[in-house]
């Protein structure tokens, strides 16, 4: 039937139309034979970490077959996928044997996060984990609690994380380990990243705008990767995109992509094809960085990918129940699913484990036998599970001093401007541990001050090839992503600026990471990291030529779900605070740090001092803007702004309620930690009751004027007392390409709705207030209808909008008073 899946085993891709000649663009590599007792040792590798794999799913008991099995030593629930693990065993045995022979730093990226059983297992084998997990040493009892506890509550995961020793990166959601890979070899020289991208991770967009990686890659200053597209043909239960091509295919797509490609596929003498890869790889990469350093670098170097078919499953049961089991769909997973109450598939079972040999790979105490240990490094530190800059790498920044770029209070600024220039500083003193990850939008987020020392890493571009650069852009937000998540988790801190509406492209690979994160913490062993740092810009208050497409804050929602250890957010509402929120953030670890600010010049409402002592706090009373003679203390309604352009409207709402109605007492508070929002004890930095009681009175109306969507807030306030009290307004999904005061207007944050609602909370109090409530309310709204009036007829906002506002102790520049049509 058509769609139907062809259930054969080794299924060989239909032959293309492509010219034979194609084939000529893959590299032939001379077939040398392996030493005897290299060979014999990768073999035996092999039987031992596909055997330990195989129980790992399996059995809860009689892990060394010391009798026949029964349903007693199966466990209750199978976990795991088998289909994998021996393509990775194979690649994890000759890896080992390449880094004792040539002493190499090297991590291994495994893209299909569900072939823990074959990590694990080669983990056990080279020491590593008996080295972090005690309980899971190298002897017997070692591997059986690795075997017996793998995929059960308080055991390893089916799937690589943050527990497991030498991962970089969890292959949940799959796309990204090509893109994480080129990020931790950036500016570690020395250091080689194996990356195993799966057939069926080959799929993925991610994936594929991953393979351009090497070209921001430059050899004289960063390390090299070696991908390698395994290919076995199929996905849970569908045949794949790669394993449908034929060799010309996919030599013709990778020789578009500007590797030079080498097939693995004889499976007859698979080490020596595998092994002889390896060395060829490893010789062009060391071709090419020679070059670089020596400074005649390479004009587009053709770095090597090497495309490895193997069977899905191979080595596993050949068929069961009459179907087709290696080199089919049905070994992806758990191969004998009827295992504990089926006697055939019992003995089927006992027959797979058996035709290892396990008695011939494990001496009486079962520490693996010394052929095995042959073949891996010897110096503990050049193990894939034990090298440095997995698990405590970080070498932290020398942050500058960001009160030297700091803007005289009382003048306008634009806050991406000046982090542009702190930027610049921080990448002079720190020339190779800090980097930016962006799309093509820096210079439009005005923070093209970067550029004053610096340049872009584009190495296919004849302008800019071999001069470095801190800067990558790229159009992917996957990449970006990947890159920074690399980087990071080898030490280093980057900085990932965005349109704030994109942003969401990596939602979920955001949370991802910061899973990792989470568990990467609980673990002893692991030492913190940078914090990941978004800065966030380009927002939906202030359209320009963009329209609706381009307003989206959904970013913060899904930072503020994170784990409360992890997130934070930050609307520093000027250029200074700006600046110090970025400072701090850069010194941070084991963070997600949103910053959200505007590139367009706004008010700069705070001295260097007072952004210091007010992002410290996380919020404050904001005197200068409240009202004078005990509005500050005794008001009759708290106005609170969150984010800059949001913020300006409060403090232009207290200005012209000032000269509406007088009697009105209106406190202005300004948050820019978030957090400190949220429920006493809910998140590190929340404000105790007393603390929150301070900030906007106990009893008060409050009104906060809130950047992103009403919903997030409302449910950080949800648990503070009297919440009825408390009115929020945010983004409502309104505005197309419009001036940025009709936004304002159409999303009921405008200095218009804000007084409205000062009103009529102030007016539950203030009798004189709401004596006159009807009549003051209706000249509001009838300034408002002025002001959409005149944007619709003139299509600009009224002069004086932005005029900076009359504050009570503050010098101002520019001001035209700021009140909009009074008549």
């Amino acid at each position: 039937m058509p769609g139907e899946v062809i259930d054969r085993p080794n299924p060989q891709p239909s032959p293309s139309n492509l010219p034979d000649n194609v084939l000529s663009l893959a590299v032939k590599v001379e077939k040398k034979t392996l030493p005897e007792d290299v060979n014999s040792s990768l073999k035996e590798f092999r039987r031992a970490a596909c055997y330990i794999a195989a129980a790992m799913i399996f059995l809860r008991d009689n892990a060394f077959l010391e009798r026949d099995l029964s349903f007693d030593d199966i466990k209750p629930r199978l976990l795991g996928h088998w289909g994998t693990c021996p393509g990775l065993i194979l690649v994890y045995s000759h890896l080992n044997y390449l880094i004792r022979k040539h002493d190499l730093d090297m991590i291994y990226v495994v893209g299909p996060g569900h072939g823990a059983p074959a990590i694990l297992a080669s983990l056990w084998l080279e020491g590593s984990l008996g080295h972090f997990y005690p309980q899971y040493s190298r002897d017997k009892q070692g591997l059986h609690n690795l075997i017996t506890k793998f995929s059960v509550t308080g055991g390893p995961p089916s799937h690589i994380n943050a527990e497991t020793p030498g991962a970089i990166h969890e292959g949940g959601e799959l796309g990204y380990a090509l893109a994480v890979s080129f990020g931790a070899v950036m500016d570690k020289p020395d250091l080689i990243v194996t990356c195993v991208i799966g057939d069926g991770e080959a799929e993925t967009g991610p994936t594929a705008t991953a393979w351009h990686g090497y070209k921001y890659i430059d050899p004289k200053e960063s390390g090299a990767v070696i991908p390698i597209v395994h290919v076995n043909g199929f996905k849970i239960s569908e045949r794949t995109i790669y394993g449908c091509m034929d060799d010309k295919e996919l030599a013709a797509l990778f020789t578009g992509y500007g590797y030079q490609s080498r097939f693995v596929e004889d499976l007859n003498d698979i080490d020596c094809d595998l092994g002889n890869s390896l060395e060829w790889a490893l010789g062009e990469i060391r071709r090419i960085q020679k070059a670089a350093r020596s400074g005649k670098p390479i004009m587009k170097p053709r770095w090597p990918v090497i495309i490895m078919r193997t069977p899905k499953g191979w080595s596993g049961p050949k068929r069961v129940d009459g179907e087709f089991i290696e080199g089919s769909f049905h070994s992806h997973q758990v191969p004998l699913m009827k295992v504990k109450s089926d006697p055939q598939q019992l003995k089927d079972l006992q027959s797979w484990l058996e035709s290892y040999g396990p008695k011939e790979l494990f001496d009486k105490d079962g520490s693996p036998i010394k052929r095995i240990l042959d073949i891996i490094p010897k110096n503990d530190n050049k193990k894939m599970g034990q090298v440095k800059e997995t698990y405590d790498p970080y070498v932290g920044l020398n942050v500058p001093d960001w009160t030297q770029f700091s803007v005289e209070k009382g003048v306008e600024a634009s806050c991406m401007q000046s982090c542009g220039s702190l930027m610049d500083k921080a990448f002079q003193e720190n020339p190779h541990s800090l980097r930016i990850f962006s799309p093509d939008e820096l210079v439009s987020n005005k923070l093209n001050a970067v550029f004053d020392h610096t340049g872009r890493n584009f190495q296919w571009d004849e302008f800019s090839n071999a001069q470095g650069g801190r800067v990558i852009e790229i159009l992917s937000e996957h990449c970006c992503q990947g890159f920074m998540q690399g980087y990071t988790l080898t030490g280093r801190v980057a900085l990932f600026p965005s349109y704030e509406s994109f942003l969401g492209i990596v939602h979920t690979m955001m949370v991802q990471y910061a899973k990792f994160g989470k568990m990467a913490q609980e673990v002893s062993w692991r030492r913190p990291i940078g914090s990941i740092n978004y800065l966030e810009t380009s927002t939906w208050t202030r359209q320009e030529h963009n329209g609706f497409s381009h307003q989206n804050p959904s970013f913060i929602g899904a930072v503020l779900n994170l784990k409360p250890s992890t997130a934070r957010v930050y609307f520093p509402p000027d250029a200074n605070c700006f600046l110090s929120t970025l400072a701090h953030c850069l010194r941070s670890k084991n963070y997600v740090n949103l910053m959200v600010g505007s590139k367009q010049p706004t008010p700069v409402f705070l001295s260097p001092k007072e952004a210091e002592s007010h992002c410290r706090a996380g919020a404050s009373v904001w005197d200068f803007a409240s009202s004078p003679a005990h509005g500050t203390s005794n008001p009759d309604v708290v106005l609170v702004g969150i984010g800059a352009e949001l913020t300006f409207e409060v403090v232009k709402a207290a200005e012209l309620l000032r000269a509406l109605v007088p009697a009105l007492r209106v406190r202005v508070v300004n948050v820019t930690d978030l957090m400190v929002l949220d429920t006493e004890g809910a998140h590190p930095h929340a404000l105790t009751g007393d603390d929150f009681d301070a900030l906007v009175t106990p009893d008060r109306a409050v009104h906060f004027n809130y950047h992103g969507y009403a919903a997030e807030l409302k449910g950080l306030l949800f648990g503070r007392p009297q919440a009825a009290r408390i009115t929020v307004e945010g983004y409502r999904e309104e505005g197309s390409t419009t001036t940025p005061f009709d936004m304002m207007l159409l999303n009921h944050v405008s200095r218009f709705h804000v007084m409205e609602y000062a009103l009529r909370g102030g007016a539950k109090v203030n009798e004189e207030v709401r004596v006159k409530l009807v009549s003051t309310l209706a000249e509001v709204k009838h300034r408002m209808q002025k002001a959409r009036e005149y944007i619709l007829a003139e299509g600009k906002d009224p002069d004086g909008t932005y005029d900076m506002p009359k504050m009570e102790g503050m010098k101002t520049e520019g001001s035209g008073g700021g009140v909009l049509y009074k008549g």
